[in-house]
């Protein structure tokens, strides 16, 4: 019997957590699935990404509104990912001005945009529910090079680019008065990291530049909230050993003259034992290996996956 394509097969509804991190922060997390973050203002409420569609989004916005009645003003993409972002304009109903998100995250837009979001939703339609209500692809209103302030009252709320690691545009969300940080995929914990599109040459020196903010909780793309500046450290050595391990691998299958189910073989000899049980390793591993071994053969650039490549680089390395 062949094995269902990428993770279309994952049926499994997760339990929901809505959990207060400080006087102003608060995490949304799923048992895995993709996180996003609550920052609750004197004036307003700013969201850190926006789940996978609209219909997807009001239960988001129903946890925001047993806690407060301010309006929803900004939404922040922590990088390009259509599971992360067509949930969007969900958030233009509740008085969402701005769509903020970096330059790397919006050149991805325009590059990949289209291609990644049919992509995305067929690799796991669980995480699509209600894809109908998707009115295409979201554009930030407001693009930002490095790093950029907002007040929301009293409030500072930092938005930054720390660098390249799980996309070119990754963006982290910081309160430096409560050291609070959303790091979007940057950390998984728990949980495989995807690395499609990576940078991952790049990716542990960018995670340093996170862990230099010495949070005391961060909420990472996938997995539980980490609530202490120990288990924060631990998710960011989680993620640096799984990107490293990768790329190693992949370095090694190249030199070996591999073909990509060969490459495929030899990675799971690193990896199968330390991340093999973690949520989503199976669904992320054959793309994340063929990232591995481009960026080991010299691909800088990630390559788009179109639907069509997703399912010949499935087919290839199937028995």
């Amino acid at each position: 019997m062949a094995k269902a394509f990428a993770s279309q097969a994952d049926l499994e509804e997760k339990k929901i957590t809505f959990t207060r991190l400080s006087e102003n922060a608060y995490a949304y997390t799923a048992e895995g699935d993709p996180n996003s973050g609550v920052i609750i203002g004197d004036d307003g409420v700013l969201i850190v990404d926006t789940t996978a569609t609209p219909a997807m989004a009001q239960d988001l916005i129903a946890k925001i509104r047993s806690v407060t009645d301010k309006p929803i003003k900004y939404v922040v993409l922590s990088h390009y990912h259509a599971v992360r972002v067509l949930g969007a304009s969900a958030y233009f109903e509740e008085g969402a001005q701005q769509v903020i998100a970096s330059r790397g995250t919006y050149e991805m837009i325009v590059e990949r945009g289209e291609q990644d979001m049919k992509s995305e939703i067929e690799r796991f339609p669980r995480l699509f529910a209600g894809v109908e209500t998707v009115p295409g692809l979201t554009w930030p209103t407001l693009v930002f090079e490095k790093e950029i302030t907002l007040w929301l009252g009293k409030l500072e709320v930092k938005i930054a680019h720390l660098g390249s690691g799980h996309t070119k545009g990754d963006t982290v969300v910081w309160l430096p008065s409560q050291k609070v940080l959303f790091s979007g995929d940057l950390v998984e914990y728990d949980a495989a990291c995807y690395c499609g599109d990576a940078q991952l040459e790049q990716w542990p020196t960018t995670l340093e530049a996170l862990r230099a903010l010495n949070a005391d909780k961060l909420v990472p793309g996938r997995g539980p909230a980490l609530l202490s500046p120990a288990d924060v450290h631990k998710g960011i050595d989680y993620t640096k050993d799984f990107v490293t391990t990768l790329l190693q691998a992949g370095r090694e299958a190249f030199e070996m003259k591999l073909d990509l189910k060969g490459a495929m073989a030899h990675t799971r000899k690193s990896m199968d034992p330390k991340f093999g049980q973690v949520f989503i390793y199976e669904h992320c591993l054959p793309f994340d290996v063929s990232r591995a071994f481009d960026e080991a053969s010299g691909i800088a650039h990630p390559r788009i996956w179109t639907a069509q490549r997703d399912k010949e680089m499935w087919t290839a390395l199937q028995d």
